[in-house]
């Protein structure tokens, strides 16, 4: 076999001369009878071949009977392409080889699509066959960003001091939040193993350990309900430091995304990066992972609403709900957009109605007009005006109803008019953290409270005095980095006081016994001297889809799941031999049936 020398994206203009041995798939064939070109295709791009009859007639002879997709060797020299002809799109348009010694490696069957035109195949199709779909230039560059992104990681990490260690796989299954994905024991009958959901508390069992600094880029496992940007497993840079507040967490942490974002993209990222509280991210953009690219914010108008004689508002507000709203700029938006389009959008997230009203100039004075207009007298109007300091042409959009249900429908719709109205650049980037979230939420199903991010977080330290009095109005030692409205990364400082975990617990109604259940050797650790300590874990997959600007998480995996949790590639999930079931003390419906209907035969 001929030994490859150069890969075909490396060869340029001041390569002519030299002698080269590529190898790879043919991308695309030409034969013109006389010359026969091939552009022969790797992971680094495309070279074009040239065979001529005139001085290698076997070579020549042997290239008109490739097709696309077999993979091949061969041997040449490099050289200009003529005058006119040379392809500005390729980096390696400038030049060609000119093949002296040719191979074929092997033959390929035609393919289920073509390369060039793989976006325009279903994508069922395309993960079917995913050694195909790899294939393309887009994918391998987005396999590629992601192996860099994550090196970029490593290197930094080691810099600083952290230890890359590995946490289990097969771990015990401590059910909160999502589902386990559970694994039977052979040894063990009627046992089972859980994949983890994140190594939670083996980074802080590593933290009791001394370990002081680690990091892992490591897979993780949620058995969710089917959804478009979720994976079943997908993969996190986990992070835990001790001795440290969240400052130092978010001080380190910024400095590697700025790191990423200027060697991934070339883009300058500003730090420190802004911060911006849970409650004033809630109040003004309705949601904890705001987009700050465009302004609008929201604004509440209970106070001026509570006076107009509008009944919805009226009746909302004594009801202990809320009018919030936002402008939208410009004269962009008709009366039939509003009512048809916009409505029905903020219905999709729960909203009973979309109420409007227009910014008219009146003989040089602005004026609300049409809609609920006729409910507000001049005075509250001009209030309505200054509050959201509009414009002429603008238009203000209100929803009544409780102060939950009403950001929930209005953080998206913020949104949707911003892409609408072309209100920010694609390709600028806006990051800030998101910091004293709530320690607990109200279950009102469940009469009781629920930790917004885990059992594990720390509430402030001058909020620990509530842990008895006032739980509700608890704040967390919790941060999430948030990029474009996105969360690319999350954490918190951790509890590390048996005493105060304990009273945590009893909040969420998690008992002794439970605790002990659940967590027990977790708890056990805490008691033998446990350090201050925090981390954080960013999800690589949402981090990735940012930098090469993917709205589909399955791009930029390997070897993905489909929304239902399926591989198309393997055919997985599948049924396993009944000795298998067997040997784990397993019975499926199906094998339960025919069990029976063989006890039934025998009788």
């Amino acid at each position: 076999m001929l030994k490859r020398t150069h890969t075909c994206g490396q060869l340029r203009l001041e390569d002519a001369g030299k002698k080269v041995t590529l190898a790879g798939w043919v991308h695309s064939y030409r034969d013109h009878g006389n010359l026969v070109f091939v552009d022969l295709r790797d992971r680094e791009g495309l070279t074009q071949l040239v065979f001529n009859p005139e001085t290698q007639p076997e070579a020549h002879k042997l290239a008109r009977t490739v097709r696309c997709e077999w993979v091949i060797a061969a041997g040449g020299i490099v050289q200009p392409r003529s005058e006119g002809m040379e392809n500005p799109k390729l980096p390696t348009g400038q030049i060609e080889v000119l093949i002296q010694h040719f191979e074929i490696l092997n033959s390929a069957k035609t393919p289920p699509f073509e390369i060039d035109t793989a976006e325009k195949t279903g994508e069922e199709i395309r993960l079917a066959s995913r050694y195909i779909d790899l294939r393309r230039p887009q994918m391998q560059k987005i396999l590629h960003t992601r192996h860099r992104v994550t090196k970029l990681a490593r290197d930094y990490f080691d810099q600083l001091g952290f230890w890359e260690i590995e946490t289990p796989i097969l771990a015990k299954s401590t059910p909160e939040g999502a589902r386990d994905f559970l694994v039977p024991s052979r040894l063990h009958q009627n046992c089972f193993y859980a994949l983890p959901q994140s190594p939670q508390l083996f980074k802080q069992i590593l933290m009791v350990s001394s370990i002081d600094k680690y990091f892992q880029i490591v897979r993780c496992f949620r058995d969710e309900d089917p959804r478009a940007d979720r994976q079943a497993e997908f993969t996190q840079i986990d992070v835990e430091m001790s001795f440290v507040d969240s400052n130092d967490v978010i001080g380190v942490h910024e400095i590697l995304i700025a790191k990423i974002w200027k060697q991934i993209l070339g883009v300058d990222v500003t730090v420190p990066m802004r911060r911006l509280s849970y409650q004033q991210a809630m109040a003004d953009y309705g949601t904890d992972r705001p987009d700050l690219r465009f302004d609008m914010k929201l604004k509440d108008i209970s106070d001026i609403a509570k006076q107009s004689t509008f009944n919805v508002f009226t009746s909302t507000i004594e009801s202990g709900g809320i009018v919030k709203g936002l402008c939208a700029p410009g004269e962009k938006y008709s009366r039939s957009d509003i009512e048809k389009t916009l409505t029905n959008f903020v219905a999709d997230y729960g909203a009973k109605g979309l109420v409007w009203s227009k910014v008219k100039n009146e003989n040089g004075s602005l004026t609300l007009a049409g809609g609920v207009a006729k409910f507000f007298s001049p005075n509250l109007q001009q209030q309505i005006i200054g509050r959201f300091t509009a414009k002429d042409g603008d238009m203000i959009l209100l929803i009544a109803d409780k102060e939950p249900a009403a950001n929930k429908a209005l953080a998206p719709l913020r949104c949707n008019i911003a892409r609408n109205l072309k209100l920010h650049d694609e390709k600028t980037f806006e990051f800030l953290w998101v910091v004293d979230f709530p320690l607990f939420e109200w279950n009102e199903n469940e009469k009781r409270y629920d930790s917004v991010h885990h059992p594990f977080t720390a509430p402030l330290k001058e909020d620990l005095p509530k842990l008895d009095t006032d739980p509700a109005n608890i704040c967390s030692q919790a941060y999430d980095i948030v990029v474009n409205g996105s969360e690319i990364g999350g954490g918190s400082i951790r509890i590390h006081n048996p005493n105060v975990q304990q009273r945590v617990f009893d909040l969420l109604n998690i008992s002794r016994e439970q605790a002990q259940l659940r967590f027990g050797f977790f708890l056990k650790a805490l008691e033998y001297g446990a350090p201050p300590h925090g981390g954080i874990a960013f999800g690589l997959d949402r981090l990735i889809m940012l930098l090469v600007g993917t709205d589909n998480i399955r791009d930029v995996i390997a070897f993905p799941k489909t929304q239902s949790g399926q591989c198309l590639l393997t055919d997985a999930p599948s049924e396993v031999d009944t000795r298998q079931l067997d040997e784990l003390n397993l019975r499926t419906q199906k094998h339960s049936h025919a069990a029976a209907q063989q006890t039934d035969s025998q009788k």
